[in-house]
Formats: C-alpha cells, structure tokens, sequence
C-alpha cells in the first residue's frame, strides 16, 4: 500500500485520511477481516489518534462494492513511519493483496 501525501502546512498536526477500497471480486470477507485489525494495529504502533476509524460500505459507480474508512494519522510522518513497522506491514501487504484500487486523501489542517 503506498500512502503518498503532500506536505501540510504545520506537519506535526493530526493529519485526517480518508481510503477508498475496492476489493477484487469474491474477496469482501477477505478483506473485512483484514480491516477489523487495521485501525487497532495502527493505534498500538502510536501512529494514529484514540479516535476509532469510522468506516462505511458504499458503492461506486459501477455498483461494486466499496468501503471507505476514515481516522486520523498522529501527525504528516506517521504514514511513512507504518511503512517501517511490521505489525502494519502485515496487515498491508495481504490487503493490498485482495485490492483492485485504492485510494487515499488527507485533510490538510
């Protein structure tokens, strides 16, 4: 999983992100299972904050399903940081894995 983001303006703020998954077929549960340890292997790495992820399952517009979740980075280093840490890396390279398409935006506050 790349996360690539601009730079912010003061980049030791929160840094909000948004990702837009779309699995590849016949992998939903795959991927659920996977996203269940997402926001907790995140938070026990001190990368995001106590607020839990929020995630929603929509549909885009060729009606696949789709989920999009949404939590808060600690700060604009964070994400390079889950790039170096194996417990996140386990959780991203399988889910990379069952993706299609990803898709990340971060707020800039």
């Amino acid at each position: 999983m790349s996360h690539e983001h601009r730079k912010q303006k003061n980049p030791n703020a929160p840094m909000t992100n948004v990702c837009i998954y779309r699995m590849k077929e016949a992998k939903e549960a795959e991927f659920l299972a996977l996203l269940d340890k997402h926001w907790p292997t995140l938070k026990n790495a001190g990368l995001v904050t106590s607020e839990p992820s929020k995630v929603y399952r929509t549909f885009d517009r060729k009606d696949r399903v789709c989920y999009i979740e949404i939590f808060t980075w600690v700060n604009a280093e964070a994400p390079n940081v889950a790039h170096q840490t194996p417990s996140v890396m386990q959780v991203w390279e399988p889910m990379g894995a069952i993706l299609d398409d990803m898709e990340f935006l971060n707020t800039d506050d």
